[in-house]
């Protein structure tokens, strides 16, 4: 055999080798190529009147980023699956579906904690595919392992508690009874709440869980009756138990004021309520950055509003979108050691409204610190620093009086 056969054989095999370490960098950074990312949220269950804008914040990151023409990639596609917040089967096959017949290159979500925690530990790890949620904020997410995976817009509920206890006090309420959903949620905020105001010279005088999807709550209410404090405390969903609790208290006389947590926050609670839910309070995450006043005149422009979660998802979308964009790969583990990077500083500041230019920027090799419509940045192993809104029933309507 000659030397150039000889040479043109190695060749060959050196080319085989590089594309099979390369193949998934090829395939998935061709403008030919459509791309699908899942967005998993509870469109039905106990949060399902918040899901629907949610959902289309996402989508309106998708859309941004396909009407610039500047992604690595031909098109981003938006597939909607269903978590249900609470089911964590269900959550888990929904994902399952959007990874094995959408093949979703990541996940956008999921909503409630622990169907995220199950997505992550059965689905999204076994699989090697990115999450990132806007809304799941259970501490426990914190310490889980994820093989760097999973990442949230929205901050812990170890800084949530911090912000009620300290609310709590400020105006006056020195003792507290307090219920909670069932859940890895539930739990861990009243953990969080009870811990951080009691440290701080507050007392609870009753914690307890409550289930959701109940009929009658009369039992619930007794015990929270019984136990008395300045404010009832009601770390639930405000479609479903955390709004039963509170109508049983209203009915039995118990409890005039309530402190409402995030899962508690949006038009549909004090509509079902009425006025008697005028005058209590709240915390949900939420920031007066620039980036948030750009967001809600985009979401009004799109016909939807920028209420709960709604700019958590709209960043959790372009975070993944531009980390894909600084990787030059749609393969999420590719891209996952990315998403810190365009995050944070340094770089150009990119704010709603924006992809294109980041986009621009990052195909150009330079630096981008994605702000996005919460302020974003990106601590510890993946999730929002924070910032949350003070709510206040005024009205029958869901105001915002001031910002932690």
């Amino acid at each position: 055999m000659s030397n150039k056969s000889i040479l043109a054989i190695i060749l060959i095999i050196v080319a085989g080798v590089v594309y099979y370490f390369t193949k998934d960098k090829i395939d998935t950074a061709t403008k030919d190529e459509s791309i699908k990312l899942g967005i998993i949220y509870g469109y039905t269950g106990p949060i399902e009147s918040l899901t629907p804008d949610m959902a289309k914040a996402a989508e309106l990151a998708i859309t941004e980023v396909n009407n610039s023409g500047n992604f690595i990639a031909k098109k981003v596609e938006g597939v909607r699956a269903d978590s249900t917040c609470v089911d964590a089967a269900a959550a888990t096959s929904a994902a399952e579906r959007l990874i094995t017949s959408d093949k979703i290159k990541a996940i956008v979500g999921a909503d409630c904690s622990g169907v995220t925690t199950a997505i992550l530990q059965n689905v999204a790890m076994a699989n090697g595919v990115v999450m990132i949620s806007p809304s799941a904020t259970s501490p426990a997410l914190s310490d889980l392992p994820d093989n760097d995976l999973f990442f949230r817009t929205a901050p812990s509920d170890a800084r949530q508690g911090v912000i009620i206890a300290e609310l709590l006090l400020q105006k006056g309420f020195k003792t507290a009874a307090m219920t909670y959903t069932n859940n890895d949620y539930g739990k861990g905020l009243a953990d969080s709440i009870q811990k951080n105001y009691e440290s701080r010279g507050g007392k609870i005088t009753i914690s307890a869980s409550h289930e959701d999807g109940k009929g009658d709550y009369g039992a619930e209410a007794g015990a929270l009756a019984q136990a008395g404090g300045d404010i009832l405390i009601v770390a639930g969903y405000l479609d479903k138990g955390g709004k039963g609790v509170i109508q049983a208290s209203l009915d039995a006389g118990s409890f005039k004021t309530f402190f409402l947590p995030d899962g508690m926050i949006g038009d549909s609670l004090p509509t079902a309520i009425g006025d008697d839910l005028n005058g209590s309070i709240g915390t949900v995450p939420g920031t007066d950055s620039p980036g948030a006043t750009k967001f809600n005149e985009i979401a009004k422009s799109n016909n939807f509003k920028a209420g709960p979660y709604t700019k958590e998802s709209y960043d959790s979308a372009a975070l993944i979108i531009l980390a894909m964009q600084a990787a030059n790969s749609t393969n999420s583990n590719d891209f996952k050691s990315k998403v810190m990077d365009v995050a944070n500083a340094p770089g150009e500041k990119i704010f709603p409204g924006e992809l294109a230019k980041g986009l621009k920027l990052l195909s150009e090799g330079k630096e981008i610190d994605y702000v996005g419509a919460s302020a974003v940045e990106l601590i510890g192993g993946g999730e929002s620093a924070g910032n949350f809104a003070e709510i206040l029933i005024d009205n029958q309507k869901v105001t915002t009086v001031g910002y932690k």
